[in-house]
């Protein structure tokens, strides 16, 4: 009997141990955005998103930038993510509209919050987004594919040795499909109100 009340206090303790640890691995799933953010400011690359409208774009057809596109999803996450284009060259001041692609490719509905990333540092608060998927939650149901555009021009005031800009996002899933429904489906804001507009479409 002595032997039998020490088993079942054992797994007591077993199961009490292992549902802190689900929950801790719950939440931090749920912290992985704004850890992300805080990781992006200490190595400076950071995810803050500068705005601005078809009307501040300055061109300057004298000079040209090369724009890497690069992806990564959170491990949790069962999308395909991928830029539609590897790269491109434009001018400052060029209004520029390029598509990410996005499949959910598990059996449930899922919202996902793309974090940006701007590379080198110095081009951060010159790359100009317009419209983008990332000022926004994203759901897509089970096995829902879609186009995600962005639009973006870079500032002419681009420091001269900035020849080459990487423009990364990384897919965080946020909640499930019935969570966003109970929240209103409301956005999630990035530094700011949403800006929108409307600008050309660059020469392929």
């Amino acid at each position: 009997m002595n032997k039998q009340k020490k088993f079942d206090k054992a797994n007591k303790r077993t199961m009490r141990k292992l549902f802190f640890v689900v929950l801790a691995m719950f939440g931090f799933g749920y912290a992985l955005v704004p850890l992300y953010n805080i990781f992006c400011e200490i190595t400076g690359t950071g995810s803050s998103i500068t705005r601005g409208t078809v009307a501040t774009a300055r061109l300057d057809a004298g000079r040209t930038i090369k724009v890497e596109f690069t992806s990564h999803t959170e491990a949790s996450l069962p999308w395909e993510f991928r830029p539609l284009q590897r790269s491109i060259n434009v001018h400052p001041g060029q209004v520029v509209v390029v598509k990410y692609y996005a499949k959910n490719m598990s059996g449930d509905s899922i919202v996902g919050q793309a974090v940006p990333s701007i590379s080198p540092p110095k081009a951060k608060n010159h790359f100009i987004k317009i419209e983008c998927f990332c000022f926004t939650q994203q759901e897509l149901k089970a096995g829902e594919s879609k186009e995600m555009p962005v639009q973006f021009y870079i500032d002419s005031k681009v420091p001269e040795e900035v020849d080459t800009i990487t423009l990364s996002y990384a897919f965080f899933k946020t909640k499930n499909a019935k969570s966003a429904e109970k929240d209103g489906g409301k956005p999630l804001t990035v530094s700011g109100r949403r800006v929108s507009g409307q600008g050309a479409v660059p020469d392929a």
